[in-house]
């Protein structure tokens, strides 16, 4: 069986490591689980994302990590001219595919937008005018909300910077992460067929399970609380974190 992982709110909050996180990774992997991982963060860097679940005790190759920059650079031809709203994950999974970033104001092919803390006024007003122009329109992700588990709880996510792209052009933006379809092709190129997908939010790791057709494990984690049970889609499976809901898993057999 392969289990694929969410990170944010399901391996940690804000990298910081939720309790019985690795120790349910291992526990997995011993009884002969296939563990993946995916997110809809575009941000960081495959090599951070990595170092960061090394930091907290999972290892993970690059090659069994899967971000919504990757799948927002797999719509796009290689050599194609870009804009970019957005961090360095991006830009990494853009320069691995040899499409070039240019300027929105430099006749871009395509405009992708993902979560950044770096918000440049000028740069947004850009990207919707050369949308509103008829270029295509990518999002990494529409999450949102990225959860913390500090005191400021669920800050703004890449959905909340696609939002203003697309209210100042008129236009919505085609969605690349899940629970999209980009990202269930390359999911499955990468690794074939899921078996469990876990994560703690139905309206995208639950319907990413959904497309699919894996078994889709809730945790209680992250942004989904007890409180706001029940929820569509149906999870399979409910837990308060992955440490439970692994052990769950394990006990029945």
């Amino acid at each position: 069986m392969t289990w694929a992982l969410d990170l944010d709110g399901v391996v940690w909050l804000a990298g910081r490591a939720l309790p019985g996180a690795a120790e349910a990774v291992e526990a997995l992997r011993r009884a002969g689980e296939r563990v993946v991982f995916l997110t809809n963060n575009s941000g960081p860097l495959v090599a951070g994302h990595v170092k960061a679940l090394a930091d907290i005790g999972i290892a993970c190759r690059p090659e069994d990590l899967v971000t919504s920059a990757q799948a927002a650079a797999s719509l796009l031809a290689e050599h194609s001219r870009v804009a970019v709203i957005g961090d360095e994950g991006i830009r990494e999974a853009l320069a691995a595919r040899a499409i070039e970033e240019v300027d929105a104001a430099d006749k871009p092919e395509a405009v992708i937008v993902g979560r950044t803390l770096q918000l440049d006024y000028g740069a947004l007003a850009a990207a919707a005018t050369a949308v509103r122009g008829g270029t295509r329109f990518i999002a990494t992700n529409a999450d949102a909300t990225f959860p913390t588990g500090r005191a400021s709880g669920l800050l703004p996510g890449a959905g909340a910077l696609v939002a203003f792209v697309a209210t100042a052009a008129g236009r919505p933006a085609e969605v690349a992460g899940k629970p999209h379809e980009a990202m269930a092709a390359l999911v499955g190129t990468r690794f074939g067929q899921l078996s469990v997908m876990v994560g703690d939010r139905p309206d995208t790791d639950g319907l990413f399970a959904k497309r699919v057709g894996a078994r889709f494990g809730l945790v209680l984690s992250g942004v989904t609380q007890a409180s706001d049970l029940p929820v569509d889609p149906t999870p399979d499976s409910v837990a308060r974190d992955l440490a439970a809901l692994v052990d769950d898993y394990l006990r029945r057999g």
